[in-house]
């Protein structure tokens, strides 16, 4: 499906994979707090909103997160049975982190509609053969991170 694999691996989505009591307990306030803000200015709407928005949020960080098989072929990259190639991605990057515990991630900005961010760990092959291989088909970029990519690194999703 996917061309020639030139690399293959499997990963975790990032982010945290346990969350404590503490953070359910600050999640339930908040909303507590909004519906009744919602409901103090008479507008009904906006707490069943905020209401829906909370146990969405609850129900998304009790899940586990997944393991995906990315390799990167010569017609792109795929993620799970995904193809992402070439021609719809716009730059990359090879992003390394200061905690040893958190593994280098590819880093690929694209004009997909419902993905325009793509952040990879590279848990298998080195992140320089990756890079190497990668810049041959794709311009390297500045990456950093976006308002969005800081909320849900807030949020804990």
């Amino acid at each position: 499906m996917g061309g020639n694999t030139i690399f293959e691996w499997q990963g975790k989505n990032f982010g945290p994979e346990v969350r404590s009591s503490d953070w359910y307990w600050a999640l339930g306030i908040i909303a507590v707090a909004g519906i009744v803000a919602g409901i103090l200015f008479s507008n009904i709407i906006l707490s069943l909103v905020i209401a829906a928005a909370a146990v969405t949020l609850a129900l998304q960080a009790m899940k586990r997160p997944r393991i995906h098989r990315f390799a990167v072929t010569d017609l792109g990259l795929t993620i799970d049975d995904n193809l992402y190639s070439y021609d719809s991605m716009l730059h990359f990057s090879i992003l390394e982190y200061i905690d040893p515990a958190t593994p280098p991630a590819l880093s690929i900005k694209t004009n997909h509609l419902l993905a325009p961010h793509l952040l990879i760990p590279i848990t298998g092959p080195d992140p320089d053969d990756v890079y190497e291989y990668i810049s041959q088909h794709l311009e390297e970029g500045n990456h950093h991170q976006s308002v969005m990519d800081r909320f849900i690194e807030i949020v804990g999703l």
